[in-house]
């Protein structure tokens, strides 16, 4: 893979992977576009990071990466562990070093939100969350693996299986990314569930939080790595596509 550095502040630390630093495979609007094809295998996504999300060769369910573990959530709604062997086309993850940590209490996914605003007030970093604890209520997605030619994104979501729990345990894994990044990842916050039984979870759609332990680790680098091989000549990525990815992420 051909790496393309994007470090905020502009710092190269050769060989090192900092515990700030967001490592990143590919765009959230190549993905949209359909680039479903896989990249960078599990195991060197490891290499960059023990905590983050992302999806599979083919779009073929969910990515959660949790403490240096990669699950797949599938479109049964049920959790796996691929073959470290696997590639993904998009993912996100860090080396994660909570710098902040408090509890939640009774809340819902814009309070959470909001909490974690008062908490982190800078909206120009990448802060990447953990909150562990019971939920009343979880809803997530997924999404079914996909066959050559590839469909774009907003056509697929249509289509998702979506898994509603009730009084569960479990993690949210996740990150809220700056506003800037738009077309690069998704703005604002993105999240994915784990079960405590890591039985089931997915994309979080809305989830009701009765009581959790939040962690926050606050990011100011980002490596981004585009596909090589022209891979992504024939995406046309220059179009706002803003409004599919609030279809897909909603």
């Amino acid at each position: 893979m051909r790496k393309l550095w994007m470090i905020l502040p502009v710092i190269f630390i050769a060989g090192c992977v900092t515990s700030n630093r967001i490592t990143q495979t590919s765009t959230i609007d190549a993905l949209l576009a359909g680039a479903y094809d896989g990249q960078v295998e599990c195991r060197d996504l490891l290499s960059s990071g023990d905590f983050g999300i992302g999806t599979f060769e083919r779009l073929d369910g969910e990515m959660t990466v949790l403490d240096g573990k990669v699950y797949q959530i599938k479109a049964d709604g049920k959790v796996y562990r691929p073959s470290v062997n696997i590639k993904t086309p998009f993912a996100t993850v860090c080396k994660f070093k909570p710098d902040v940590r408090f509890q939640i209490r009774s809340a819902d996914f814009k309070t959470a939100e909001k909490i974690i605003d008062e908490k982190i007030p800078n909206q120009n970093v990448f802060a990447a969350v953990k909150i562990t604890g019971t939920f009343k209520y979880m809803k997530t997605r997924s999404v079914p693996a996909q066959n050559k030619p590839y469909p774009p994104l907003v056509e697929v979501a249509k289509n998702q299986p979506v898994f509603e729990m009730n009084d569960i345990g479990g993690t949210i894994v996740g990150f809220r990314a700056p506003p800037f990044v738009k077309g690069v990842n998704v703005s604002g916050y993105h999240f994915h569930f784990l079960s405590k039984d890591l039985a089931r979870g997915g994309h979080v759609l809305d989830f009701q939080l009765d009581e959790g332990n939040c962690q926050i680790d606050k990011c100011n680098e980002l490596l981004l790595i585009l596909p090589e091989d022209d891979v992504l000549k024939d995406f046309d990525l220059s179009k706002d596509k803003s409004k599919e990815l609030q279809k897909v992420e909603k």
